[in-house]
Parts: structure tokens; C-alpha cells; sequence
């Protein structure tokens, strides 16, 4: 889990090649489900009903045995996601920076709620609101930075085996 942009699928997609487990990424379960992208539901059924489909999504997903989970951003917003991500998974908070993650997503359309005049003051607001959120929700903090994808997946590997959730996959 993490801010919009700090690298949850892509990292994702990595892990669960690496520890050769299924992934899921929940914004894509959606869109599957909805026909339409995030940014279209978001517009026209509003960001209510977005977390009320998400957390469904989210309760179901974590009840779906050993796999790979990449969340959507807010998914923090909602106390029963975190529970349900925090009993039921080893969750990784990717820690990034608004200033970060804007420099990744400052052409990117489409992320509703960055669609705004300041994104980065938004990433900004953002981060405040969610990050102890998804600290509580965390049982593992990962600093992106600038590593490669595959230092990342590294560390969070070597973080998973040292808590004995994995076993060494090398």
C-alpha cells in the first residue's frame, strides 16, 4: 500500500513473480467489474461509491489465501480495509514522498484525485491524511526513494524472510 504513484503495481507485479504466488491488483478488479476505468466510476457514481465497491473488493480479496495484493491509494480510508489488510496479510507500506511521487505522476491523467490545480499540494494533503493510516495498517515500512524495482522487491523479500513469512526464495 502507499500514495497513488509510489510504485504498488509495478512493485507488486514483481514480488509475486519472485515468490511465485498469484497478484492481484484491486483498482483493476474493479474496472473489470465496473466497465470502466477508476477515473469514469469515480465521475460518475462519486468517490462513495468507489470505497463502498472497494471495500468489498478488498474483503474479498484478503480472504483469498497466499497472494500478491496491490491496493488502490485510499484504500486506508476505510478502518474495516485496514483491519481486514492487517489480520489477513503481511502489508507493505511503500513510504514515498509527495514531492516523489509527483515527479513520477506530473503528466499522468488518470488518477481522479490528482485531476486538480496544485497535485502536488494535493499529494501533499494526501500523504498527511493517509500516512499514519497506513502505518497502522502496516506491518512492514519499505523507503522507496530511488532504488530499482528489483532493489525493492529485494528488501521487501529480505524483510518478509527475516519475519519468517517467506522462506529464502533465492
Amino acid at each position: 500500500m502507499g500514495l497513488p504513484g509510489s510504485g504498488k503495481s509495478t512493485i507488486g507485479r514483481q514480488l509475486a513473480r519472485r515468490l511465485d504466488l498469484r497478484f492481484f491488483d484491486s483498482d483493476l478488479v474493479i474496472e473489470r467489474r465496473t466497465g470502466c476505468s477508476i477515473r469514469e466510476f469515480f465521475e460518475r457514481e462519486g468517490e462513495q461509491s468507489f470505497r463502498d465497491l472497494e471495500q468489498g473488493v478488498i474483503d474479498e480479496l484478503t480472504q483469498n489465501g497466499t497472494c500478491v495484493l496491490s491496493t488502490g491509494g485510499g484504500v486506508v480510508l476505510r478502518q474495516s480495509n485496514r483491519d481486514n489488510l492487517h489480520k489477513r496479510c503481511q502489508v507493505v507500506y511503500l513510504h514515498s514522498a509527495p514531492e516523489a511521487v509527483f515527479r513520477r505522476l506530473r503528466h499522468d491523467q488518470n488518477r481522479p484525485l490528482l485531476q486538480v490545480a496544485d497535485p502536488l499540494a494535493r499529494l501533499k494533503e494526501l500523504y498527511d491524511l493517509r500516512d499514519p493510516l497506513y502505518r497502522e495498517a502496516a506491518h512492514f515500512v519499505v523507503e522507496t526513494g530511488r532504488p530499482l524495482v528489483s532493489t525493492l522487491v529485494n528488501m521487501i523479500v529480505m524483510q518478509l524472510e527475516l519475519a519468517g513469512v517467506v522462506s529464502d526464495q533465492s
